[in-house]
């Protein structure tokens, strides 16, 4: 028995099975004309002799467990080579009974980065995180910490400075007299450290043998020097792009030449100058760490970046949302924080993250001051003469390890990109 349909109505049929499905996608997309099919089945052709070889030579006929380079010879990818020095490539020459502690202080800066991911814990928590986590990481990493007074009086005058600033329109008198006291506690003993009337007091934790940054290398130099130096260079470049926008004229003049000096000289001529000029102008007798060097030079290279960035967000925004937030009478550190910002920032996190890839893998260039991050260890590894001849296998392994962290992060910039512009797609 047959259904009747209505008067003038038609029976609705499914699409051929040609053009719907996996065969439907490959006859648009791939065999959509004799040009493109016949450039498919080379392209396809091409690529499945690469991935043969590339198969052959990785796994099929790959030596995974051997004495030394002289047993590789003859077949295929050589990973005993990886095998054998993956603990030097990893840590460097950090002291090879205490490899566990790096690989802890790794493990804890992942899941700070992991933490810092999750939007639920964007608030006073993943403060608390940070602060926990990077007293973990450099503990493990010096073995011994010491911490002035100093730094405990400038935490507290930078911390009552800025919750005046950012809540001083808004918070009850009780919360803005604490600001006030902390910001004055810290200012009043900085002036007395500074006048040598407060002794030189300080805190000192050993839990373990001290480790000089000298004999640092590996994984745990290059996450360091790009997790901390895009840390403390992304406020300090959000204050450039600020200060370039600035209606003073000295202001402005100042951001305007330090970011383009910044900008115009390559990374490389920067670690110079702080590892091989900047201590000629100390005192005798005085000297900045090395790693430290480092560190600030790749920080202020970065923030002269990160600056045209964020001033391409701020010039995006509509000079109603300027106007609007006058006309709710907030001060000027508001009115930046809690409404221009988010919206300029939100608008650059593409080209950010690729500037935090490229820094990523430019912490490389320490090399040229004696420093081994990742890569150098990896390339240092090359140097026995019991191993010599497989720079592929390592080089290889070094780059699948930058891909993991670079792909991470550009997976994560996609949603975050797609998360926090819900409320305006159209």
């Amino acid at each position: 028995m047959t259904d009747v349909l209505p008067t003038g109505e038609r029976r609705q049929l499914a699409p051929p099975v040609i053009d719907t499905g996996a065969i439907g996608w490959m006859r648009k997309n791939l065999f959509s004309s004799w040009a493109n099919g016949i450039t498919t089945v080379v392209l396809l052709v091409a690529i499945g002799w690469l991935l043969s070889w590339f198969l052959e030579w990785a796994l099929f006929t790959a030596t995974f467990t051997a004495p030394n380079g002289q047993a590789c010879r003859g077949h295929g990818a050589c990973w005993a080579l990886i095998h054998e020095k993956y603990r030097y490539i990893f840590f460097g020459s950090f002291p090879y009974a205490q490899h566990w502690r790096p690989l802890l202080a790794v493990v804890t800066m992942l899941a700070m980065l992991v933490s810092s991911a999750d939007r639920r814990m964007w608030n006073s928590r993943l403060i608390w995180i940070w602060a926990i986590g990077s007293f973990i990481t450099f503990l493990l990493m010096f073995g011994v910490l010491s911490f002035p007074i100093g730094l405990f009086l400038t935490i507290a005058a930078v911390v009552g400075g800025i919750g005046m600033l950012v809540r001083g329109a808004i918070a009850e008198p009780v919360e803005l007299n604490a600001w006030r006291a902390l910001a004055a506690i810290g200012v009043i003993g900085l002036l007395l450290r500074i006048a040598g009337v407060m002794p030189a007091w300080s805190l000192t934790i050993a839990a373990f043998d001290y480790v000089e940054t000298g004999m640092w290398g590996g994984l745990p130099v290059t996450i360091i020097l790009a997790t901390y130096g895009l840390v403390f260079a992304f406020p300090y470049g959000v204050l450039l792009a600020l200060g370039r926008r600035s209606k003073l004229p000295l202001i402005k003049g100042l951001c305007v030449g330090f970011i383009e000096l910044i900008r115009g000289v390559p990374l490389i001529s920067l670690l110079i100058m702080a590892s091989v000029m900047l201590p000629l102008f100390l005192p005798q007798g005085t000297s900045i760490d090395k790693f430290l060097r480092a560190l600030v030079a790749v920080i202020l290279f970065a923030g002269a970046y990160i600056a045209e960035i964020i001033r391409g967000g701020l010039q995006s925004l509509p000079k109603g949302q300027f106007e609007a937030a006058d006309a709710m009478a907030l001060s000027y550190p508001q009115k930046t924080i809690l409404i221009i910002l988010p919206q300029a920032l939100r608008v650059v996190i593409p080209p950010l993250i690729n500037t935090f890839i490229g820094f990523f893998k430019d912490t490389s260039l320490v090399l040229i001051i004696g420093i081994f991050d990742f890569l150098n260890t990896a390339n240092q590894a090359l140097v026995d003469p019991n191993w010599a001849g497989f720079p592929a296998e390592v080089y290889l392994f070094a780059a699948f390890v930058y891909f993991i962290f670079c792909f991470s992060m550009s997976r994560y910039s996609k949603y975050l990109e797609v998360e926090l512009n819900k409320g305006t797609r159209r």
